[in-house]
């Protein structure tokens, strides 16, 4: 008998034991040892759920309590290897969440069954329910009576639906309904195909054979002949076509799939001829895959002597296999791409795994382009943008091995590759990183996890990164490498500050000033291109009354309403509430309602108007929803088939467009009085990074940053490149009041339907910590209670809790404690714990 540790995808915060027969351990080699990974059905109460097996053991005899036994393995081998379990077990302690809801997260989608309840009409109770009196029937039970059952969905919500639960009680008690139980099957599965080749006796077709009539009638006589076995004209060219088919791709065996491309009759032909014993059929998986990123071919370049330097620093650390951190601090335009393709070739050169991340698909699929060209065959793509079933796929390529590479956003940090020797992130400043759930995991801080436990260099890069990786690399903690100029020794754009409002007349309503407009004609005129920036989506930010002047609202938060001109809708941005732009005010009923404020959609639309002629695109969260779209715009902005390219804040980093020559900054302060201690570093961040789309080629650029602040030094040090300066500036800000990077900061979200329980419920939170910190002595600041900046998101009012320690571990104490403190929480209000919070709001 095997005990099993099962971390069960389910919200407990410990790990539950289960039995395994010794009759009933894998059979395949290494028997024990391969239980860790696998995924189990087990009982939890009266249900069965999903768990992962993160360890086995023998029990010293007898144990004090019945240790139930599992119900069934779900798979025939490990979803992921047992060094991922100490990664797990760190994860789910450092941001407090369940460590069997860790793993769930880590897999592909799709991979955690579980039972379910499904209303059923009880056997001979139809008429008991005709005798019941009830009349009508409500819509769910008519579906009831005329089924037989309803869906575990529709019984869901059934259940919990007040109007009807009178009712459902009744009929359960009278046993004319009941309820079953049902074991909901995964999301996803293997994709398998039928593979043929030629059985070791069967003649092949001459290769220079023509599909003729008269060639197959040929060579259907020299199989007759040969093997005694009489075929058909139809078999003869199935044959002919696996032959084919085999020689082109340089591979005995061929699927299916493009045999009936190639001979529309060869399933049938190609059945009977397995029959007849002249061909070999198995099963074998297919992989789906996404559309892979157009490759560009670029011969290898003479890297810079900076380039070299830091090279010289890698290729001995990736080498000893040890632990390293560097962070790769290079300008745009530096040439830092080609470190991390040249550092990902000496890592797969010594035999070992290589992972990069980067905060956005867009990024991933135009580094995926780079990294196929140079290791073709070797490379995945794991990001919430493929299917279900692509991601499945690719996720199983890693962790078997057959690829090397994984490439990805954020979620890609769990990649199940069994020895990753080097582990990048692509611009490792960006708030993308940052899972905003009640798992909220940083990507790039658990790749410097990830490297730590498995040996791996691990490689922070940006232009502009985030000043506690910054810190970190000042003090030593990260090995800091710097490519301070470009590659070629171009120049860094020139930058103009344009103050908003005092260069043109006010009535005009324009948001493309005339030094901005004057320079966007001399570029179109040169045959170059442009980026403009206005980090907000839609066509106003606001729909304002004019006879009360307030602004319309969500009715499910508390947030002002975008305008969406295209749509003709009102949409809110975080819960997706709609309505129609004909509408009236709620405060007053009032039907004059103007739009103020702008976004990526009135800047397209202005353009459009000042520069008819002009080839324009937008790229935001609007219309970047379909990759495949996405992916089209990058390919135009590449081919010079665009004049200017309009977007949000994902076309201002990573992208590499030689012939931009001009960026516009359209409004440079939208992020600049947020309430958040990050908002400046964020403003400087933004701004340096679009300006480093300008002057890639061989035509220096320029930039035009439009702004209501110019003196503000966010702006200054970002028109003068100076980030070290920046740098100095905002650490002497964070020092009193303490901030990142001086100090650690976990929020404590009190999250419910009722604003009075969340208020009570982050009061009676707030109290406890102040008590357990006093009484432990622990370096902690407890702030607050207070209400969110945004105070009521998706009908859900959100008070909060600010603590600031010296250090993770005494705060990862009070958190611990604090989640065994149910008491502390009003009924139906619910606890999010974020550490290392990165959107303060």
């Amino acid at each position: 008998m095997i005990h099993l540790e099962v971390a069960v995808a389910a919200p407990l915060e410990q790990t539950l034991t289960y039995a395994l027969s010794d009759s009933a351990l894998p059979g395949s080699t290494g028997g024990e040892a391969l239980l860790v990974g696998r995924r189990v059905l087990v009982p939890l109460g009266k249900r069965r759920v999903t768990g992962y097996i993160v360890s086995s053991f023998t029990p010293n005899g007898e144990s004090a309590y019945r240790i139930r036994p599992i119900s069934s393995f779900a798979d025939q081998a490990p979803l992921f290897h047992t060094a991922m379990v100490p990664f797990f077990r760190w994860v789910a302690g450092y941001y407090q969440h369940p460590l069997g809801l860790v793993i769930k997260a880590a897999l592909p989608a799709g991979l955690a069954p579980k039972s379910v309840r499904c209303l059923v009409l009880q056997p001979g109770a139809g008429e008991a329910l005709q005798a019941s009196g009830i009349d009508p029937l409500p819509d769910w039970l008519a579906r009831v009576a005329e089924r037989g059952e309803l869906s575990a969905g529709a019984s869901t919500a059934l259940a919990t639906d007040a109007g009807n639960r009178k009712l459902l009680r009744q009929l359960l008690a009278e046993n004319i309904l009941g309820w079953r139980q049902l074991l909901q099957p995964d999301g996803v599965k293997e994709k398998n195909e039928l593979v043929y080749t030629f059985a070791e006796t069967t003649p092949r077709p001459d290769d220079d054979a023509e599909a003729d009539r008269l060639a197959l009638n040929a060579y259907r006589n020299e199989l007759e002949d040969q093997t005694g076995i009489p075929c058909s004209l139809a078999e003869a060219r199935a044959l002919h076509s696996l032959a084919s088919l085999a020689a082109e791709r340089g591979a005995p065996e061929v699927g299916l799939g493009a045999l009936r491309q190639r001979y529309r009759g060869a399933p049938t032909a190609l059945a009977g001829l397995a029959e007849k014993g002249l061909v070999r059929f198995s099963r074998r998986r297919q992989f789906r895959a996404p559309e892979p990123p157009p490759t560009e071919s670029r011969p290898p370049i003479c890297l810079t002597r900076q380039q070299q330097a830091a090279l010289d620093r890698l290729f001995p650390a990736i080498e000893q296999r040890t632990f390293a951190p560097f962070l790769l601090h290079g300008v745009t335009g530096s040439g830092k791409t080609e470190v991390y393709l040249h550092a990902a070739a000496k890592a797969l050169e010594i035999g070992r795994d290589v992972l990069i991340l980067v905060p956005e698909i867009a990024l991933a699929s135009q580094l995926a382009g780079q990294l196929l060209d140079r290791f073709p065959g070797q490379v995945v793509l794991l990001h919430s943008g493929l299917s279900a079933a692509e991601r499945f796929d690719q996720y199983f390529l890693a962790l078997t091995g057959q690829a090397r590479v994984v490439i990805g956003a954020r979620s890609a940090v769990f990649a199940p590759l069994p020895d990753p020797g080097l582990i990048i992130v692509d611009e490792e400043h960006d708030g993308g990183y940052k899972q905003d759930d009640s798992f909220s995991y940083h990507g790039r801080d658990l790749a410097v996890l990830r490297g730590q436990q498995q040996g791996a260099v691990v490689l922070l890069g940006s232009a502009t990164p985030s000043f506690t990786s910054y810190s970190h690399a000042l003090s030593g903690k990260y090995g800091l490498l710097e490519l301070p100029e470009r590659v070629g020794e171009r120049p860094l754009p020139s930058v103009l500050v344009v103050r908003l409002g005092g260069e043109r007349p006010r009535e005009s309503g324009r948001i493309i000033g005339a030094e901005l407009l004057q320079r966007l004609r001399h570029t179109i005129a040169a045959g170059k291109q442009a980026i403009l920036l206005l980090n907000r989506r839609g066509f106003s930010a606001v729909l304002l009354c004019q006879s009360c002047g307030t602004a319309v609202e969500c009715s499910h938060c508390h947030v002002s309403l975008t305008l969406h001109k295209g749509k003709d809708r009102l949409i809110c941005h975080y819960c997706g509430f709609q309505r129609q732009t004909a509408t009236l005010c709620n405060n007053c009923r009032g039907s004059s309602l103007v739009p103020v404020g702008f976004g990526t959609e009135r800047v397209e639309e202005e353009v459009r108007q000042l520069l008819p002629e002009a080839r324009l695109e937008r790229l935001d969260s609007d219309t970047a929803t379909d990759r495949k779209k996405m992916a089209a715009v990058l390919r135009a902005m590449h081919g010079g088939k665009i004049d200017i390219l309009i977007g949000t804040q994902m076309i201002a980093k990573g992208h590499h467009f030689p012939q931009v020559t001009l960026v516009g900054v359209v409004w440079a302060d939208g992020g600049m009085n947020m309430p958040d201690f990050r908002a400046a570093e964020r403003t400087f961040q933004l701004i340096a990074q679009v300006t480093g789309r300008a002057g890639r080629g061989d035509t220096p650029g320029e930039v035009v940053i439009q702004t209501l602040r110019p003196e503000h030094y966010a702006i200054e040090y970002a028109r003068e490149h100076r980030y070290r300066e920046m740098f100095q500036h905002e650490m002497g800000l964070r020092r009193h009041p303490a901030f990142p990077p001086y100090v650690r900061l976990t929020l404590l979200r009190l999250v419910a339907r009722a604003e009075d329980e969340a208020r009570a419920s982050a009061g009676r939170v707030a109290s406890f910590c102040r008590q357990l910190v006093g009484k432990e002595g622990l370096p902690v600041e407890t702030l607050g209670p207070a209400p969110s900046p945004l105070d009521k998101i998706k009908d859900l009012y959100r008070w909060q809790v600010l603590l600031k320690g010296q250090g993770s571990e005494p705060l990862g104490r009070l958190c611990t404690a604090l989640r065994g403190e149910q008491n502390l929480l009003a009924p139906g209000c619910s606890l999010v714990i974020d550490v290392d919070p990165e959107n303060m709001l």
